[in-house]
């Protein structure tokens, strides 16, 4: 195994940015791929697991053969989404700050396409472009890859799953002579189609650690739930994990929507993710996500992608995936650069036989998580009644005379009475649906 990136053959002054971003030893997946890409010519399909460092196994290689004496672009690596895009133009970016030379570009959608169009006047080595931006470029003549000698597919599976047509009118621009790098953490027949209709015959296949699919690192469990408490216990669980950040997927936008409305409710600080939000509050969420303002993202499987933030301690299934290759995607989230993660799926009872499925499919074990008692769920509710009464801003209408009148009722107890008696009451309220009311237990001083 390779001890350090000039092992692999990298410049000394890639080396260098590298280890001012604290990369010293390359990943399984980085010292496979590298040396392929600088020594060899064949194309190359890359099968590994999300968060081994995929971006610099082709990034860090396409740096060192880019010649900075020509001036169009040599380099077109495309992504599903513009998150994973703007990911992938921050890591370029910073592996290229000794190399002031190299230009350059994100080119994805959701933003003005003018400034874009602008920046494409100047030289431009390498761009970073969703399909559907890079294909309204092309049409407007904004840009040519005709010249293009390389050609990324990152997280390709879903590439072809979601935007096939536009993927198909991008490679009939580019030449027939460049080198394609692919790189998937799942090879579904679509990627095999693709392997077989775009890429060389002699084509490197090249995996990494992908002995266990569902990636190692992470504990795999289920909880199995009625319809009516799922929320519940899957809000029991969130205040388990207060201080961690995490990711809840659901299927559709609808049910995101929803999820984050009701979390917001109950003081969880969440934000929502999906396709259909524009641009710049998906911008903002994702900023807040990285940067600690919310622990908490509910979001849709495409919406996800490219969210590259190390310290994601868990991920929800609040819907299964439709596929095994989704449920890999949404685990890789955690687990992250070697560290451990639990990815938690809340299943109904008729959901259960997927079960063994996935397991057989995946060579991954589930462990079943105990569903949380109905005291315990009880319990919560009130923990999350009490963190509203907290959070809930003062009434400035109510007049004095009215809240001197409310104080005179309570002005003999003290703190702790009050409390006890708030309790009491919250508990009275919610079971007077049933026939006997459920009392919490007392803690043991």
């Amino acid at each position: 195994m390779a001890n350090t990136f000039s092992d692999l053959g990298l410049e000394i002054s890639i080396v260098k940015s590298l280890t001012a971003l604290g990369l010293k030893q390359p990943t399984s997946i980085q010292e496979k791929v590298i040396p392929v890409v600088l020594k060899q010519k064949e194309d190359v399909v890359a099968l590994a697991k999300t968060g081994t460092g995929k971006t610099a196994a082709f990034g860090l290689p396409l740096l060192q053969l880019i010649d900075v004496e020509k001036s169009t672009i040599q380099a077109v690596i495309l992504a599903p989404t513009r998150e994973l895009g703007q990911q992938i133009f921050k890591n370029l970016s910073d592996f290229a700050v000794d190399n002031p030379k190299i230009s350059i570009a994100s080119i994805c959608g959701g933003i003005p396409i003018k400034p874009q169009i602008e920046r494409l006047k100047t030289t431009t080595h390498i761009i970073v472009a969703t399909p559907g931006r890079l294909i309204d470029l092309i049409k407007r003549e904004a840009i040519s890859i005709k010249d293009t000698s390389y050609l990324v597919l990152d997280e390709a599976d879903e590439m072809v799953t979601a935007l096939k047509e536009g993927l198909d009118s991008i490679i009939k621009e580019i030449p027939k002579t460049r080198r394609t790098l692919l790189f998937t953490a799942t090879m579904p027949g679509t990627i095999k189609q693709l392997v077989q209709n775009y890429m060389s015959k002699h084509v490197v296949h090249i995996e990494a650690d992908m002995a266990t699919v569902g990636h190692q690192g992470i504990d795999h469990q289920y909880v199995v739930v009625k319809p009516i408490e799922k929320l519940e216990v899957l809000m029991h669980f969130l205040n388990t994990k207060q201080g961690e950040r995490g990711i809840i997927f659901c299927k559709t936008k609808a049910a995101v929507n929803k999820l984050a409305k009701n979390l917001a409710i109950n003081k969880f600080s969440s934000g929502a993710l999906h396709g259909s939000l524009a641009q710049a509050i998906r911008d903002r969420i994702m900023g807040q996500f990285r940067e600690g303002h919310i622990s908490i993202l509910v979001a849709t499987d495409l919406a996800a992608r490219g969210i590259d933030v190390k310290e994601i301690s868990y991920v929800v299934q609040y819907h299964l995936p439709d596929t095994y290759d989704a449920y890999v995607h949404r685990s890789g989230r955690t687990a992250r650069a070697g560290a451990k993660g639990l990815s938690l799926s809340v299943i109904q009872e008729d959901e259960v036989n997927d079960i063994p499925d996935l397991e057989m499919e995946l060579g991954i074990s589930f462990s079943e998580m105990k569903k949380a008692n109905a005291r315990a769920l009880e319990e919560n509710n009130a923990i999350l009644w009490a963190r509203k009464i907290f959070k809930t801003k003062p009434n400035r209408d109510v007049s004095e005379e009215f809240k001197t009148e409310i104080k005179t009722i309570f002005h003999h107890l003290t703190k702790d009475e009050l409390v006890e008696k708030m309790i009491a009451d919250h508990f009275n309220q919610t079971s007077v649906a049933t026939s006997k009311p459920v009392v919490p237990k007392k803690k043991k001083k």
